[in-house]
């Protein structure tokens, strides 16, 4: 964070300061609200959770170096008290973002959100200094802790915004203000919560509603219902896809033989070939999204194209792919799902698996209200339409309509299987699993079918290793 006194922060967030001897002492380190990530100089946000009070950990964390605690009450350390941590952090994040000469670059979207964030980052960063959002910490409490990790060195910004209803980005883009706001898809991604896309679309549309006039709305030109946010904007709009009339494009798309795609990239300063390190179809769009975003930022086709070609996965389990020494590949995906995202895995799988006999460990998609018996059998056919080898449905009711969806879509549903548990997952792929398969593990992260891929990753080990 740029260094910042205990009485200026207090000033911010409205709060009152309790056994600070000296006030001029400032915060030079990060902001945290994990006492283990504590360094000499950080700020400790002390939340009240379900599990733990971090006003209990007060005195651990000065010790370890925090200068101060961010605390609804009074913990005998100094502490700068207020009535609602969140609200005050969210108020230092403002005032922090507000203090620097700073691009901000907010993105959501129902799928790719955190996939296309590590891909703006990595191009833009070689530009200029950049801070970007880690994982998926995208609500309320993680998008203000990634603001304040910028220092006075930072030129661009990049904040994944999450929602679950309507409001919610609004008040995202209120505590950090985008200049450039750009909006992937509107899909499935928890319509159960929204109600409809028509609901999901007027959430994410309140990114571009958030944009300055000098701003930019970078829209996707193939999601009619992203497209028409164009509307709500007075901001410059920029269309990326693969559309005719995408001011950012793709032409020539083709997956190498390994499943990672290529293509031919046009902005409107030039056009140049990408060809990607990661895996699968749907990158395409991800890719032009991050384009767009730093095409507008001042980059040349050429520097854009080289970026994308070089840039890797920074988030885990997301379309993670690992050999084994006996030739099985085990591509862990297992992070999140919803029914976009499991259709581009599914096809991803299928175009790595040329040749090969491709498994899909699937498990339930969360959060699809009166849509899941219909998403899941759907799922469960595009695998046999995809020629998948075997279809393995992991846990409960969801993954039975998995693999009746697969078993309803023709005889190769013989094929598929269910069972009760990810243990029971790796135990059927460790009998039957031969040199030169391909393992594609997916599912909601609630499922935590990660460890099915950790598990099977574990070669050489004597005895079972159980998955967790």
């Amino acid at each position: 964070m740029i260094a910042l006194s205990l009485a200026e922060i207090a000033e911010v967030v409205g709060g009152q300061k309790h056994d600070i001897p000296d006030p001029s002492v400032q915060v030079t380190g990060p902001v945290v609200r994990d006492s283990r990530e504590v360094v000499p100089g950080s700020l400790f946000v002390a939340f009240v959770g379900e599990r733990a009070d971090g006003h209990d950990y007060a005195r651990a964390v000065v010790g370890a170096g925090a200068v101060a605690v961010l605390a609804s009450r009074p913990v005998g350390v100094p502490a700068i008290v207020v009535e609602d941590v969140q609200a005050a952090l969210g108020a230092l994040a403002r005032h922090v973002v507000r203090s620097l000469g700073a691009t901000l670059v907010a993105l959501t979207g129902s799928a790719g959100k955190t996939s296309t964030k590590d891909l703006i980052a990595q191009v833009l960063r070689r530009k200029a200094p950049t801070v970007f959002t880690p994982g998926s910490l995208n609500n309320e409490i993680g998008l203000p802790l990634t603001a304040l990790s910028a220092t006075a060195e930072t030129r661009f910004l990049v904040l994944e915004m999450g929602a679950r209803g309507i409001g919610h980005i609004r008040y995202l883009a209120g505590l950090t203000p985008p200049r450039i706001g750009l909006v992937l898809n509107v899909g499935t991604a928890h319509i159960g919560e929204f109600g409809g896309r028509e609901q999901i679309a007027q959430a994410k549309g309140e990114l571009v509603e958030a944009l300055p006039e000098d701003g930019a709305a970078i829209l996707n030109a193939d999601d009619p219902l992203v497209r028409a946010m164009a509307s709500r904007t007075k901001a410059k709009v920029v269309l990326f896809g693969e559309s005719a009339e995408a001011d950012v494009r793709a032409e020539n798309v083709r997956l190498t033989d390994s499943g990672q795609p290529a293509f031919r990239l046009h902005t409107p300063s030039g056009a140049s070939d990408v060809t990607m390190r990661l895996y699968g179809e749907h990158h395409v769009s991800n890719a032009l999204a991050a384009a767009a975003v730093a095409h507008e930022l001042g980059m040349s086709a050429e520097e854009i194209a080289t970026a994308l070609s070089e840039a890797g996965s920074l988030s885990r389990w997301r379309m993670e792919v690992t050999e084994r020494p006996d030739g099985v590949t085990i591509v862990n995906d297992a992070y999140n799902a919803n029914p976009e995202s499991m259709r581009a895995a599914l096809r991803a799988l299928a175009a790595m698996g040329q040749g090969r006999r491709t498994w899909a460990v699937l498990g339930k998609m969360a959060e699809l209200g009166d849509e899941a018996l219909a998403e899941h059998d759907a799922v469960g056919r595009l695998a046999v339409r995809l020629n998948v080898s075997k279809l393995v449905a992991v846990g409960g009711i969801e993954a039975s309509w998995l693999q009746l969806g697969a078993y309803n879509e023709g005889s190769w549903g013989e094929e598929s299987v269910h069972v009760s548990d990810a243990q029971a997952a790796v135990d059927l792929l460790r009998s039957e699993l031969r040199p030169g398969d391909v393992v594609l593990v997916k599912a909601s992260r609630s499922v935590g079918l990660e460890g099915v891929a950790q598990a099977l990753l574990e070669t050489g080990a004597e005895g079972e290793v159980a998955a967790r």
